[in-house]
């Protein structure tokens, strides 16, 4: 059964209402998150599986002077949550109007009469309404009082502590997408279109896609070992470049350009999704362009080498 998105929880079919619903952000949609919607199918599973969340994330609205740190987008984190099993997302616009709903409001309006839930799960540290003002025992009094279940699900987690997206974000910050991938469940990947660049890689001989970070997470900068997804669904093997380009200095804003080993076509205007592997080499600065390709051949060779063994299995551990 496909998975429905809805966006509008003023205005939800009756097909959809009635469901068990994990509730929260779900910015990365890691093994916490999907521990958090294994519960929730555990407590209900006569009945279909549903998560609420928010877009854009509160801290969007709330501190929009922050760097862009989001994992996973409107798209991205819909494609995760389906993968998972969930049948409805219920993803509420979060202004300014909707920040100011009491808590005692969400419960009532949203969940219950909106939304019409059965049955709800949460994290423990899961607050709501106005200020942040609900917290879980807000949140079992209400449900009980209308009728709706409700499990607080304990946080995942292994000897470093708690699974989650801040962590998952220094990860990646940090340039250890492998260890991010782990804790998410699979590679990290940035969506978005190919834009027009400078066209300054097909000179260079390696033509490339460039996709701009937006309200993406900046990983380290430097050179990655990807796999790029396109909108049919095939996968090409790639080498990435996240950063300001120091040899060519033009001082634009960080971005991401790829460049998909052994294919030739047209991407611009094309959604691919660009999953992050290996970090091969961090951002430098080369005498010339000469230098720069020469090292842009050794990163392809590099990632076609890691590449065919991720795929054979025989990938070496970073430490």
């Amino acid at each position: 059964m496909k998975a429905h998105l809805h966006t509008d929880w003023r205005d939800i079919p009756d097909a959809a209402r009635g469901a068990v619903a994990a509730l929260g952000n779900f910015d990365g949609v890691h093994v916490g998150h999907a521990h958090l919607v294994q519960a929730a199918h555990a407590a209900r599973p006569d009945r279909e599986l549903a998560v609420v969340t928010f877009e854009p994330h509160p801290r969007e609205l709330f501190r929009p002077q922050d760097p862009p740190f989001r994992l996973t987008l409107p798209q991205e984190r819909f494609a995760a949550l389906s993968a998972l099993g969930v049948k409805h997302v219920f993803q509420i616009p979060f202004d300014r109007e909707f920040s100011a709903m009491s808590a005692e409001n969400f419960v009532t309006r949203v969940l219950h009469e909106s939304l019409g839930l059965h049955h709800v799960a949460c994290g423990m540290d899961f607050a709501f309404g106005h200020r942040r003002r609900g917290n879980v025992d807000f949140l079992a009094e209400r449900t009980e009082e209308l009728g709706i279940g409700l499990t607080v699900v304990p946080a995942l987690a292994d000897a470093l502590g708690p699974y989650s997206s801040s962590r998952i974000r220094r990860l990646l910050q940090d340039g250890y997408p492998e260890r991010a991938a782990e804790e998410l469940g699979r590679p990290w990947s940035i969506r978005g279109v190919v834009q027009h660049g400078d066209k300054r890689g097909r000179l260079l001989g390696f033509p490339t896609a460039n996709i701009a970070l937006g309200r993406h997470l900046e990983p380290a900068r430097g050179v990655y070992a990807v796999s790029v997804r396109m909108a049919d669904g095939t996968v090409c093997p790639g080498v990435a470049n996240i950063g300001r380009r120091p040899t060519i200095n033009d001082g634009q804003e960080s971005r991401l350009e790829v460049h998909l080993l052994g294919f030739s076509g047209d991407l611009y205007g094309q959604t691919l999704s660009v999953a992050l592997h290996t970090l091969l080499r961090a951002e430098r600065r080369f005498n010339g362009l000469d230098a720069l390709k020469e090292q842009i051949a050794r990163d392809s060779e590099q990632a076609t080498a890691y590449l065919s063994a991720r795929q054979s299995g025989t990938i070496p551990t970073r430490t």
